[in-house]
């Protein structure tokens, strides 16, 4: 429910009433994220991945190898939740870490064999999910659009309230 004015125009951002679940926008993003990652498990599970591990092989097969730094903020994640999800990525042969040469503080992060293996697999994922979805990759451009100018205005508002 929204909030109206004097003249029973709607106040955007205010709300009347206690808050409903349904109206929620992090409620509806939240639930979304949840569906849009069980329907990827069963193509990831084609290719022996889970969906973080399928995002950092994303990452790794578009820009090679790089830092765990660099990993870890195209992921959007803190350094703290990338280590341990390449740790078992190392153990599963997916990636190589090691020290970087230039700077002992650094880590370098890269696909092995076994990854440029599935780079090839996971080449249909995408388009299967659209399959599964019903989505049009009109919708799809469009909704990722709508969704990466939500999450630069909650940036923006996050970085104001710091």
């Amino acid at each position: 429910m929204t909030r109206r004015d004097d003249e029973g125009a709607e106040r955007p951002g205010e709300f009347s009433g206690p808050p409903l679940l349904d109206q929620q926008l992090c409620f509806a993003l939240y639930a979304a994220q949840r569906a849009v990652t069980a329907a990827y498990r069963p193509l990831l599970e084609e290719l022996g991945l889970t969906y973080p591990q399928y995002l950092v092989l994303l990452v790794l097969w578009e820009r090679g190898e790089t830092t765990v730094k660099d990993l870890a903020g195209a992921l959007r994640l803190d350094y703290g939740t990338v280590s341990p999800l390449l740790k078992r990525m190392e153990g599963a042969g997916l990636v190589r870490r090691e020290r970087s040469p230039h700077d002992d503080r650094s880590v370098l992060v890269a696909g092995t064999g076994r990854a440029e293996e599935l780079r090839e697999r996971a080449a249909c994922v995408p388009g299967a999910l659209l399959t599964a979805t019903g989505l049009g990759t009109a919708d799809v451009a469009r909704l990722r659009e709508e969704l990466w100018h939500l999450a630069h205005r909650a940036e923006e508002a996050a970085a104001r309230t710091r």
